[in-house]
């Protein structure tokens, strides 16, 4: 039987059956390294942490992380579309595994009085000066990446082929992944037969691993709108084709499209993100602009989203004798899939290294992620979560029937130490799952080896 083509609960009962015991015993795996090196690794988080940088322009967080791959051992290439750093460590014949880590921050001013927290200030692409957070735990990302890498450069008895280690810029943007892979990702170097990746979750305690098979993150795709009307006087709307009142109508209609046209099994969403329009309270003006984001699983979804908001758009600006609409799709980001085949390689590895209790089923979300452009290409992917909350203050929550601070939240605090240890010990136990072992030297190599000859 396939365990890819079972839901994930079955696929860690299928892991444990597989492997008797392992319920009750926990591998120690990497908790003998991690104890003598997590240290200078927190020390790197803090300091990430404290220094965040806005999309594109990850100039010394891009410079730090390339450092240390190079102190890893590395053979390191910066500047890939743009701010890109590809680390590779060569172990031998064998698969390509890539790991990819995120390398920008948010535009949101922290409040979470941490000792190491944000007070960096940048401007934004319009020129105003925002707070810079690493709100989306991109620094705990970049921290297992590093910790992945000198754990593998120190263990390359139990492995053997090429880890492709990525540092992308722009996630938040939606378009570092794109960046990277135009310049030459897959061709100036190893086209890899996996790609992995880990994301933190606010609401997944410390210590744990979440994951789902098929669809993790949804597409996210860019709709601009501009509304066209005829301005003129407050007082005399009758002169006028007013844009604001078609707006307004359009927004109610829209949300027609997934309550009516999108089968109900099919998740999607659209939202009007923004709308600018006019500039004094008796001046009717003669455009407004919308911004929407529109999720689904499936492109076809995406397309009957699209064509429902054309057809509405320009419907309403004919029955109402206005200028056509005018309508672009800005960017798309493909959604995050978790090929089954390649769980189903990883999963009993992680469950032995961190245990059946830590492992939890996860629901997919409407939220995006440009990592699944690494996938467009026929390679597999697997993103799993990385809890990041102590129960105690998930149990405070719930009995106060309180949310948790989200992801983007300038209240978003990761506990650092479990986090980062758990995050090194899946995303190398993932590694190492998907490498043989390295081939021990022939005798005759290995005498000669220890004699100098």
């Amino acid at each position: 039987m396939s365990l890819g083509r079972l839901a994930p609960m079955a696929l860690i009962a299928c892991c444990l059956s597989a492997s008797p015991g392992l319920a009750a015993d926990v591998t120690p795996g990497h908790d003998p390294w991690l104890q003598k090196n997590l240290a200078p690794l927190l020390d790197l988080y803090r300091h990430l942490h404290s220094h965040p940088e806005l999309s594109f322009r990850e100039f010394e967080t891009a410079r730090r992380i390339a450092d240390e791959l190079k102190k890893a051992g590395a053979d390191v290439t910066t500047g890939v579309g743009g701010l890109g750093v590809v680390g590779l460590l060569r172990n031998g014949q064998g698969p390509i595994v890539l790991v990819r880590s995120d390398l920008d921050a948010l535009p949101v001013s922290e409040e979470t009085s941490l000792p190491y927290a944000s007070h960096v200030t940048m401007k934004n692409g319009s020129g105003n000066v925002v707070g810079v957070m690493h709100a989306c735990g991109h620094d705990i990302h970049m921290v297992c990446l590093v910790g992945t890498a000198r754990w593998l450069a120190e263990h390359r008895d139990r492995w053997s082929g090429t880890v492709v280690l990525i540092g992308q810029p722009a996630e938040e943007a939606g378009d570092g992944a794109h960046a990277m892979l135009a310049d030459g990702l897959f061709t100036r170097f190893p086209r890899p037969n996996f790609a992995l990746a880990l994301h933190v979750a606010h609401d997944l305690e410390a210590g744990k691993v979440g994951y789902c098979i098929g669809p993790a993150m949804a597409s996210a795709t860019s709709v601009d709108l501009i509304i066209k009307g005829k301005g003129g006087h407050g007082a005399m709307p009758d002169a006028t084709i007013d844009p604001i009142v078609l707006a307004a109508t359009l927004v109610l209609d829209m949300q027609s499209i997934v309550s009516r046209e999108i089968r109900p099994i099919d998740p999607a969403v659209l939202t009007v993100g923004a709308i600018h329009g006019g500039s004094r309270h008796n001046v009717i003006p003669d455009e407004v602009r919308l911004q929407l984001t529109l999720r689904s699983f499936r492109n076809e979804v995406r397309d009957q989203m699209i064509a429902g908001i054309q057809r509405r758009a320009k419907g309403l600006a004919e029955a109402h004798n206005a200028p056509e609409p005018i309508i672009e799709v800005t960017d798309t980001t493909p959604p995050t899939v978790n090929t089954p085949s390649l769980v189903e390689k990883v999963m009993p590895t992680l469950v032995r290294e961190l245990s059946a209790s830590n492992i939890e089923t996860v629901e997919p979300t409407m939220a995006a992620e440009d990592f699944g452009m690494f996938g467009q290409d026929g390679v597999p992917t697997f993103m799993f979560r990385l809890g990041t909350v102590p129960a105690e203050r998930i149990a405070e929550a719930l009995a106060k029937n309180e949310s948790l601070p989200s992801l983007h939240s300038s209240l978003f605090q990761p506990d650092p130490e479990p986090t980062v240890r758990t995050g090194i010990r899946a995303m190398s136990a993932a590694v190492t799952a998907l490498l043989p072992p390295a081939r021990p030297l022939p005798a005759a190599s290995a005498r000669a080896a220890s004699t100098g000859d």
